[in-house]
Formats: C-alpha cells, sequence, structure tokens
C-alpha cells in the first residue's frame, strides 16, 4: 500500500512539473518576436530570470540567436548557478561568438575537467565545448582563446579515458561536437589526440575521427587509415578514411584507394576515393579512372532516368582527370571527356573546366556550339568556367586565345539568343562576367562598369565583386556609386547587389564610401544596415573620420540595428518583420512530428518530418511556400555526393530565393544523415533554399539551422538525386508521426 501510494504520488508531481515547464503561449510569442526583430531588451532580461525554467531556458536560446553582448551576464549567471538552464546558456554564449564570453565558458569545462560535470550534465558539457569552438573560431588571435583550445583537447581526450569503448549514444554525440570545436579551434596536438579514437568500437565516434582528421590535413593517422580503408565495415566510415587519407597526400596507400575508387560497393566510399586519388596526383592513376569513367557511361547510357545517378561519379571521375593530368593532351581523357560532354549536354561546369585542364590546345580547338549554348544557360556557364580555366595554365599566347574567343561567344549572345530564351540565358551571365575577369582582358574594368549598369542584379553583384578587387579608379568608383543609387531604387526582391556594391565602396576607399554607407542606414532592409555597421566599426576609419561613432551610436538609438516593421509603401520585403501575430501563434503551436511534406521526384517520393518546436519559424516558412506550389517544378540545382542534395532556387543557378529572408532559427539538433537544413551565404539569410544531409556532417551543428529529418527509406531516393533532377510535386500533410531515434538531440 505505501509503495502504491507513493507512486501515486510521484506520478501526480510528475504531471505538474510537466504542466509547470511549460512555456504559455503568449510567453512563447513573446520571446520568439524578440528573436524575429533581433532585440534584447527588458522582455527578454525579465524571462530570464523567470521561476520557470522552461521560460529561461527559452530566453537564454533566444539571446544567443539575437547575439547581442548585452545578454552575457546573464548568460553566464545562468551556467554559474542555474542547473536547469546552465546547457542552454552554455550554447547560447557561443552563439554569441564573443572573447568576452570565454570566461564563463573556461571555467565551466575547468569544473567538468576537475570531475564535476559528466555523466549527469552531459547537455552542459557538450555545450560548453562546442560553444568554446565557436568563440575560438570567431576570435582566433585572442590569448583566451589558446587557453579555449586546450581545455577542448583536454575534455575530448577525457572522454575517451572515461568511456573507452562503452560511449552510449549520448556521448557519441559529445564526442561529435568535441570534433567539431576542434575543426573550429584547431589546438596543437590536436591530430595526436584525434587520431586515439580511429580505434574506437563506436562505428560513429570512428567516422567522425577520420571526418575530423580529413579537414586537419593531419599525417600522422596514415598507418591506421590504410588498414582502415580495407577493414572498416561501416561505408560512411570507410569513406571519411578515403578523405582522410587523401588529405594527408599518403602517397602510399595510391592503390587502396584506387581499388576503393572503382570497386567498393557504396557509392559514398567511391566518390571519396575518387577524390583521394585526385589529391594524391598521380598520374599513373589516370588510366584506372578513365576506365571507371567509360564503365559508367556504359551503365548510364542503359538507364532509364533523363539524369541518372551515375552522373555524380562521372562528374567526380572528370575533376579527378583535371587534377592528375593537367596539360598531357592525353588522348585517352580527351575522348571520355568528349562523350561525358554530349551525354551531359554540355552543362557541367566540371567537365568543361577539367577538359581545359587535361588538353587546353584541343579545347580552345573544339566547337563551342553556339547555337546549343545559346539556349541553355547551364552550358553556356560551363563554357564559360572552361574558357577560365585555361589562365591557370599561365600561357600568354593560350590566355589571350581563350580571352578572344569568350569574349566572341558573349558578344554572340546579343544576336545568338532567341527571344524566347533571352530571359532565362540572363542568369548564365554572372557566371560569364567572372570568366572573362580571370582572363584578365585589357579592358576589363570598362566590361565590369558596363555590367554594373545591367538590369539584372545578380550580373551587376559579380560586376560589383569584381570591381572591389581591382585597383582603385575614379571611374570605378563612381560607377559603383551610381549602381549604390540605383541598387536602392530598383532592388526590391535581391539584396545581393547592394550588398557587394557596400563591400566594394569600402574596398576600394572606405573613406570616401562613407557618405553611401551612411546613406545605406536608412535601408528598410536590416540586413543592409547589418552590413554597413559591420563596415563602419573600424578603428582606422575612426581616425580619418571622428564623427562616425557618434553617426552610428545615433544609428543604434533609434534602433537602426534592429528588424523593423514591413511597410508596403516601400514596395519590398527584404530584412523587415513580416510575421503578424496569428502568424506566430500558428507556427508555435505545431509540435514535432505533427506536420511533414511529401516530395515526388523523377526517382520517386521521400517524406520530410518536420520539427516546429525547434524551428517554428523557419518550418511556417516552408509549409507556406510549399502550399503556395513554390517548390514545384524546381530542378535541384547543387549535389555534392556524401555531403548534401540542395533545392529551394526558383533561378536554379543557387541564387534566388522568394523575395524575402527569415532569421536563422540554430538550434540543438545534429547534421545526421537525413537531417534538412536551411541553406545560407550569411547570418539570417535564408529564404527558399533547403538541403538534407547524405551523410553525417557535425561540423554543421550549431551553424545552420535544422528544421526537419528524411528517413532512411526516403533517403534511399535522396541518394538517387542528382543535379538537374526535379522536384516535381511537394504535397503537406498534417499528423503525428512516431520518431525512432535517427536524430541525436542533445541534452539540456
Amino acid at each position: 500500500m505505501k509503495r502504491h501510494i507513493l507512486l501515486t504520488f510521484a506520478l501526480i508531481f510528475t504531471i505538474c512539473l510537466g504542466v509547470n515547464a511549460q512555456v504559455p503561449l503568449n510567453t512563447l510569442v513573446q520571446i520568439t518576436k524578440a528573436e524575429d526583430a533581433r532585440r534584447f531588451d527588458s522582455v527578454l532580461e525579465r524571462f530570464l530570470k523567470s521561476p520557470n525554467a522552461e521560460i529561461r531556458n527559452r530566453a537564454a536560446l533566444a539571446a544567443g540567436r539575437i547575439g547581442d553582448l548585452r545578454a552575457l551576464p546573464a548568460l553566464t549567471e545562468l551556467i554559474e548557478n542555474d542547473g536547469e538552464t546552465a546547457a542552454t546558456a552554455a550554447f547560447a554564449i557561443g552563439e554569441i561568438e564573443s572573447i568576452k564570453g570565454a570566461a564563463a565558458i573556461e571555467r565551466g569545462l575547468d569544473l567538468m575537467l576537475n570531475g564535476k560535470g559528466r555523466p549527469k550534465e552531459l547537455g552542459l558539457a557538450m555545450n560548453l565545448v562546442e560553444a568554446a569552438g565557436k568563440i575560438v573560431g570567431a576570435n582566433p588571435k585572442e590569448d583566451d582563446s589558446k587557453k579555449l583550445g586546450k581545455l577542448i583537447l583536454e575534455s575530448v581526450e577525457s572522454s575517451k579515458m572515461d568511456w573507452a569503448n562503452k560511449m552510449p549514444r549520448t556521448d557519441r554525440a559529445f564526442f561529435a561536437l568535441g570534433m567539431t570545436a576542434i575543426l573550429r579551434s584547431r589546438p596543437e596536438g590536436a591530430d595526436v589526440v584525434v587520431a586515439k579514437f580511429l580505434t574506437h568500437s563506436d562505428v560513429r565516434v570512428r567516422t567522425d575521427a577520420a571526418n575530423t582528421l580529413t579537414r586537419l590535413r593531419a599525417k600522422n593517422a596514415n598507418e591506421t587509415l590504410r588498414k582502415m580503408i580495407v577493414s572498416e565495415p561501416d561505408g560512411a566510415a570507410r569513406a571519411n578514411v578515403a578523405r582522410a587519407l587523401g588529405a594527408a597526400e599518403d602517397k602510399d596507400a595510391i592503390e587502396l584507394l584506387l581499388k576503393a575508387a572503382t570497386t567498393d560497393i557504396d557509392s559514398r566510399v567511391r566518390v571519396s576515393a575518387i577524390r583521394a586519388v585526385a589529391g594524391l596526383k598521380d598520374a599513373k592513376a589516370a588510366d584506372k579512372l578513365i576506365e571507371r569513367g567509360e564503365a559508367l557511361l556504359a551503365i548510364r547510357g542503359k538507364s532509364k532516368f533523363r539524369k541518372p545517378v551515375e552522373n555524380s561519379e562521372l562528374l567526380e571521375v572528370a575533376t579527378a582527370l583535371g587534377r592528375l593530368i593537367p596539360n598531357s593532351e592525353n588522348e585517352k581523357a580527351i575522348a571520355f571527356l568528349r562523350k561525358l560532354r554530349v551525354v551531359d549536354g554540355y552543362a557541367s561546369s566540371e567537365t568543361e573546366v577539367a577538359f581545359a585542364r587535361v588538353a587546353p590546345k584541343t579545347y580552345l580547338a573544339e566547337d563551342a556550339e553556339p547555337v546549343f549554348m545559346y539556349s541553355d544557360p547551364n552550358a553556356a556557364a560551363a563554357y564559360g568556367q572552361g574558357m577560365a580555366e585555361i589562365a591557370t595554365a599561365k600561357n600568354d599566347g593560350l590566355n589571350a586565345q581563350a580571352g578572344e574567343k569568350l569574349t566572341r561567344f558573349v558578344s554572340g549572345m546579343a544576336s545568338g539568343v532567341k527571344a524566347k530564351d533571352q530571359a532565362k540565358m540572363l542568369r548564365a551571365m554572372p557566371e560569364l562576367t567572372r570568366s572573362l575577369a580571370a582572363l584578365k582582358p585589357d579592358n576589363l574594368d570598362e566590361i565590369l562598369r558596363g555590367q554594373l549598369a545591367n538590369e539584372d542584379v545578380f550580373i551587376r553583384t559579380a560586376a560589383a565583386e569584381l570591381i572591389g578587387e581591382r585597383p582603385l579608379t575614379k571611374e570605378n568608383f563612381a560607377s559603383l556609386e551610381k549602381a549604390f543609387t540605383v541598387s536602392i531604387l530598383k532592388d526590391k526582391l535581391y539584396n545581393d547587389a547592394m550588398l557587394a556594391i557596400l563591400d566594394a565602396l569600402a574596398k576600394l576607399d572606405k573613406k570616401a564610401a562613407t557618405g553611401s554607407l551612411l546613406m545605406a542606414l536608412n535601408s528598410r532592409d536590416y540586413l543592409v544596415r547589418k552590413k554597413v555597421f559591420e563596415l563602419l566599426d573600424d578603428k582606422e576609419l575612426e581616425k580619418t573620420s571622428p564623427g562616425i561613432p557618434l553617426m552610428v551610436k545615433m544609428a543604434r538609438e533609434k534602433k537602426q540595428d534592429q528588424v523593423q516593421s514591413y511597410l508596403s509603401a516601400f514596395g519590398t520585403k527584404l530584412g523587415q518583420l513580416l510575421n503578424s501575430d496569428l502568424d506566430y501563434r500558428r507556427a508555435l503551436s505545431r509540435k514535432n512530428g505533427s506536420v511533414k511534406a511529401v516530395l515526388t521526384t523523377e526517382k520517386g517520393s521521400f517524406t520530410i518530418v518536420f520539427d516546429p518546436e525547434e524551428a517554428p519559424l523557419t518550418v511556417d516558412n516552408w509549409v507556406k511556400l510549399a502550399r503556395s506550389g513554390y517548390f514545384n517544378g524546381l530542378e535541384v540545382h547543387r549535389v555534392v555526393p556524401n555531403f548534401v542534395m540542395q533545392d529551394g532556387d526558383p533561378r536554379g543557378d543557387g541564387n534566388g530565393g522568394p523575395g524575402w529572408s527569415i532569421r536563422c532559427e540554430v538550434n540543438m539538433l545534429g547534421y545526421d544523415r537525413g537531417a534538412v537544413g536551411m541553406a545560407l551565404s550569411g547570418k539570417d539569410t535564408g529564404g527558399s533554399q533547403w538541403f538534407v544531409t547524405h551523410s553525417p556532417q557535425p561540423h554543421l551543428d550549431g551553424g545552420y539551422t535544422v528544421f526537419g529529418l528524411v528517413d532512411e527509406a526516403g533517403m534511399k531516393i535522396v541518394d538517387n538525386i542528382v543535379r538537374g533532377d526535379k522536384i516535381l510535386k511537394v504535397t503537406v500533410v498534417g499528423g503525428r508521426l512516431p520518431r525512432k531515434g535517427t536524430k541525436s538531440k542533445r541534452l539540456k
């Protein structure tokens, strides 16, 4: 009877605790609105002191996402005195990335290394290590960064001593974050510590260790890695082992890698081994890769698909040949690359660049196929990149020929492109502009100034970026100032040109650019104003323009460092608050797994199960776009085998978006295989482009918003998708689905 009473009491207590722990919707809306506005004020400060631990947790996460230094004292207090919210506070300090947060993270790591933190407070351990990595990565030259780097290594090594060969799943996640912290901080002796984990019994630990050694370009574990390429049973781990051997430039591994590149049953391993072989630059490997390429072409020819899965591997072979036998005019390679060009419709830059590297003279002598290339922007852009590659041969004669031929090709577009193709062919011009610049024609500045006046925002973006790298001249600076005025008036859907112009003006002459920079502080677009604040934060500029700090202070007092509410009168949605209270409530009312999307592709269907509790506004934005038909018919514009598949660009060139941006909702979900994340060109620049990870990518953790998951059945479809495949239709449906431990969620 006594036992029954105790159990009943415990049940009631648990239920009450659950109710009290919930964040009321009104409170959640207030916190989310502050995040959306990038506003840290008395509202969040009050919530950071709430008696409800879940409210404190949610407010701490918001403070980190906002990134305001004024939040650091309160977050430090939570780490040191509030066990229920310490882990989230540590994560938040990492998100702020300021060296001023280093002391709190140091103290936390010191305590853990002295035996006061694990395994009971594993979530705190994980977030402290990750935060340390972010702070060091953002402030590599600071003295405190060196201390943090050492603590990161000690923390990771202690995990091997404490739990060697006994790591449960949660400790595996700790190790993954530790590896990412090592990559960001790169402390002395990291390669030695990481190599110790290559023989660990947990396959994910081995996988992450090999990945880290790759990115460190470590050379101390080659013997162990050579054994693993033969004996490692797991495909993902074996693929990372191949990458590590390539990064180490281990010449003794060439035969093992060639065998893996041509015969391994796992495509991830083959692709990684092909890249590794390319990195070894042993010309003798070319023949076997050409044989493999010919075999893939034969398999491809029998496929029922418009874009067979073999395409990705074929492009890897082509790229490898370009690195292995440059300037060789190798006849077998030329024959293979010619076949690949034809079957791929001349549309892949990898093939064109490889051809130009292997046989620059032959490539220049080939027909440009102007009729075909004047109707396909991908083919035109790829051809431009091939011609630009001629510059790497450092042969003045060939360079001049390439410049003349590419100039003629671009000039011919005026009459060669049919009226029906003119709009889409503009998509090729940014890349063609960059290609012309690589060949350095005598009239380059004149060409770029002309492109800076183009109607297309991304042509102007490319021109501004390139002018920013040119010598300062009166004409170049004046053309940027004029383009700045045009951009303010015309660019309503994309801010890329404006941001590039501001950067270019500051690079050429920041003092002379201050007038334009200060004018840009009146932009409705938060990201433009943020760029200006960053450019004006310059001690050297203060010496020559002492009034700048006061003007910046006044701008902040006017809250120009926050996001402003959307006003339709300005004709743009860029960088403004677009959500109403109804939007916030809808987004915040969803539960993880309660909404999903079925994506029908040319290769089959797969399902994304969303995590709105972790990234409510990101999910809401994606769902709204999907329900409007936005994603239907879009081409997959980016596939990097064994890394990501990326979609969501209406232009198809990697530049497009919906005409607005959403803020990042970086959270504590991990980038395991099948994680769905938002693609970015910088913090808070997400819009419609999203990606799915083919394999674990722990270095993305805490840097990009995870907002969904594709299960293993769906990943079999995703693995077969190649660049150029289409998402035919997206259907959003409701309903809660069971989650079966396929995603690593960190402890709080």
